[in-house]
């Protein structure tokens, strides 16, 4: 080629093309750039907790770092944390799995996204309830599905019924994708309603997975997980993660429990990606699964107080519209009131002009299917929180 012929266009593949930047990362990117520039952002974005990992944890992680366990393990993970996993979950739920049915990830995300490249394939149909975690849309069509979008209710606390999934499927239905405690809506399902689902797709062959990424900050009354129906397993993908239950998001450790089958083509997978989660953090999860569990209720009984707290804050704001999350870290006010207001169009402008003029980072609803809402996270203190509903106010009263 000379110096005189233009240089081809770089192509990416057409697999990446289908999906698109995560909504809640973009917007941690943008808070964190402002904040280079001296400015006091208050951060209703980030989907993290605000708790320390608890001390015991920590002190597993040092004492295999100072054991040199920091090696290679199995793909999957260690027989010992593959065992820990089964038994908290048969603890805490009833569960019956066994170690080959258990596969620990980098993550909770990856996990997921182990589960549908093994499930998925071109053509098949998943069904998507709206709202939706940002990365669940984007990772079904990575693998080359189609989502199936069920709208749910806001009048109804966005709740989820067996004969509005029955509505969705079709010859070509493949996977019903459940996430309760739900990020964004805080919404949960009743245990009779995700039981009638999973019977459903039970008898027509379809496949279940249920994320639940949140399952102990569930704060109707009494933790539940589609794991607890035993008699269902053989179509059912449990997906797990320690990030929230214990303030462990860095240390990035997650799981699933499906059947044996599906556990090795997700391990098959991994072994082509990342192989096994760090040898250090596994040592950390197992700390984490068999120590005291007292840490765990700590936090649920902050959150329901901090809950609390932001949906009255919003409520407050003439136009705001809230209804109370069960669980979760998260409020998901409707904000269309604002819609036509100082030249706003949507939620998306909404979340810039706050971010850019009142420095408060927010996730607009567009990344989880609707258009009226925005996410607030509400894993802060009561002082940040109180600091950015009044900037809030202050902005949204000006329009």
């Amino acid at each position: 080629m000379t110096t005189t012929e233009a240089i081809p266009a770089v192509k990416l593949t057409e697999r990446i093309n289908r999906i698109e930047p995560s909504a809640t990362m973009a917007v941690v990117a943008e808070a964190d750039k402002l904040r280079s520039q001296g400015i006091d952002v208050v951060d209703f974005g980030a989907g993290e907790p605000h708790f320390a990992t608890p001390q015991h944890i920590k002190d597993a992680a040092i004492a295999a770092i100072q054991g040199n366990f920091t090696k290679y393990t199995a793909v999957a993970g260690t027989a010992e944390l593959r065992d820990a996993i089964v038994q908290r979950h048969a603890a805490d739920f009833k569960s019956d799995y066994k170690r080959e049915e258990v596969i620990a990830s980098v993550g909770g995300k990856h996990a997921l996204f182990n589960a549908i490249q093994v499930l998925v394939d071109h053509g098949d149909e998943v069904i998507l309830p709206v709202p939706y975690w940002v990365s669940f849309k984007d990772i079904i069509r990575y693998a080359g599905g189609k989502p199936v979008l069920i709208e749910t209710d806001e009048a109804r606390n966005f709740a989820l019924t067996a004969e509005m999934v029955a509505k969705a499927v079709t010859s070509r239905t493949k996977l019903i994708i459940l996430n309760s405690p739900s990020n964004p809506s805080g919404a949960v399902m009743k245990p009779e309603d995700m039981q009638a689902i999973i019977h459903m797709a039970h008898e027509r062959g379809i496949w279940v997975a249920s994320d639940e990424c949140y399952v102990y900050l569930n704060y109707t009354g009494k933790n539940f997980s589609a794991g607890s129906l035993r008699e269902y397993k053989e179509r059912l993908v449990i997906l797990g993660s320690l990030s929230k239950t214990y303030a462990m998001t860095g240390w990035r450790l997650g799981y699933a429990l499906a059947p044996a089958m599906v556990v090795s083509a997700m391990a098959k997978l991994q072994s082509q990606s990342t192989s096994n989660p760090t040898s250090i953090v596994q040592k950390a999860a197992v700390g984490a699964l068999k120590g005291p569990q007292q840490c765990v209720q700590d936090m649920r009984q902050e959150y329901i107080k901090l809950r609390d707290h932001v949906v009255k804050g919003l409520r407050a704001i003439p136009g705001v519209q809230c209804t109370l999350p069960e669980g979760a870290f998260y409020a998901y006010p409707n904000m269309s009131a604002f819609f036509g207001k100082g030249g706003l169009k949507s939620a998306s402008d909404l979340a810039g002009k706050l971010l850019r003029e009142a420095h408060v980072a927010t996730v607009p609803g567009e990344g989880f299917g609707t258009s009226d809402h925005m996410r607030v996270s509400y894993a802060t203190s009561i002082g940040e929180l109180d600091r950015g509903l009044e900037r809030m106010r202050k902005l949204l009263m000006a329009l």
